[in-house]
């Protein structure tokens, strides 16, 4: 266990930041997920990952080390053992993404394994990827058949429902398909939105393709598509944090249903605006701002399920700086 106490020149820090510059190598996604079981103790206190610090703070933090030592990942000498060991030195999976696929597991029930899923890495294989948070689920948990309930793209963050038997992947889809998931996504848009919570009944295309690459657009030929925009927050008239609900689950939707609205998802090289991207790169977003929050539903015998996943550090820090440039207009 290690102990720290806040300086009169560190005072005001979020304690996530705090932690990430004295913890040194320590990924800011193992920092933030101490903090959210709680492992993290401010004053003997729990405290979230946005908390203020104060002079003479006094912060608990438990042993975290910045990487896995050679031999102790998957499938080393100190790793993985058995029959899960033996299926990750077949593989050939890339042993990082191995890592990053089981730290991201937040849940796991008989029936489901919910994943708060890193942004850049794939839900699945294909289109030039050999491997997908899927494939190394499979190999870290041989023998059991996992299948994705639903899809996120590569560049979206958050919740992500892996089913562990067939049973419960075809109560999950039947849930999907009558709308009785509730879907909720947090998204950074371009502009001050100025339409209150308004709901996008735009049907999508999804099998155009424009120089070899998928492209999705809005037109009435295309399937039904059914988004609820709410605004969270307004940084004046450059952006707004919303929460988007999804009521269809079309490839790219949210962002062509933003775009559609006149204020495309920040980070978005697709659908987005160029030169406010650039403006968000500016303030350290190195990604697209699209995060999938929270999900709910009930059972068929009444037991409601709901998983959530907090706003990444990376994209908090966006939001600081956003809020930091307004409050000095």
């Amino acid at each position: 266990m290690r102990q720290f106490e806040v300086e009169e020149g560190e005072a005001g820090q979020r304690l996530d930041k705090y932690l990430a510059r004295r913890l040194g190598d320590v990924p800011r996604t193992r920092i933030f997920r101490i903090i959210r079981r709680g492992e993290v103790r401010v004053n003997g206190r729990r405290a979230g990952p946005e908390a203020r610090l104060s002079p003479h703070d006094r912060i608990r933090v438990p042993p975290v080390r910045a990487s896995t030592p050679a031999g102790d990942g998957p499938g080393g000498p100190h790793g993985l053992a058995g029959r899960q060991g033996e299926a990750v030195a077949r593989s050939g999976a890339p042993p990082w993404m191995l890592q990053a696929v089981e730290r991201a597991i937040v849940q796991s029930t008989d029936r489901l394994l919910v994943l708060d899923k890193p942004a850049g890495i794939a839900v699945h294989g294909g289109s030039g990827i050999s491997f997908g948070v899927i494939e190394a689920l499979r190999v870290l948990k041989p023998g059991e058949p996992l299948e994705l309930v639903h899809r996120l793209d590569r560049d979206t963050s958050g919740c992500l429902l892996v089913a562990r038997d067939a049973a419960t992947l075809r109560t999950a889809h039947a849930l999907l398909r009558e709308g009785a998931c509730e879907k909720r996504y947090l998204a950074l848009v371009a502009g001050k939105w100025d339409l209150g919570r308004k709901r996008i009944d735009v049907p999508l295309r999804t099998d155009t393709r424009m120089g070899g690459e998928r492209t999705v657009r809005a037109d009435a030929s295309g399937k039904p598509s059914l988004s609820e925009f709410r605004p969270v927050q307004f940084f004046g008239k450059t952006a707004t944090l919303m929460e988007v609900a999804l009521h269809t689950g079309r490839t790219h939707q949210i962002r062509v249903h933003a775009a559609y609205a006149g204020h495309p998802v920040a980070g978005d090289e697709k659908y987005g605006d160029a030169q406010f991207n650039e403006r968000m790169r500016a303030l350290g977003l190195t990604r697209m701002f699209l995060h999938a929050h929270s999900m709910s539903f009930e059972w068929p015998r009444g037991d409601t399920f709901s998983a959530s996943a907090p706003l990444p550090p990376e994209l908090s820090v966006v939001l600081d700086q956003l809020q930091g440039q307004h409050k000095r207009k």
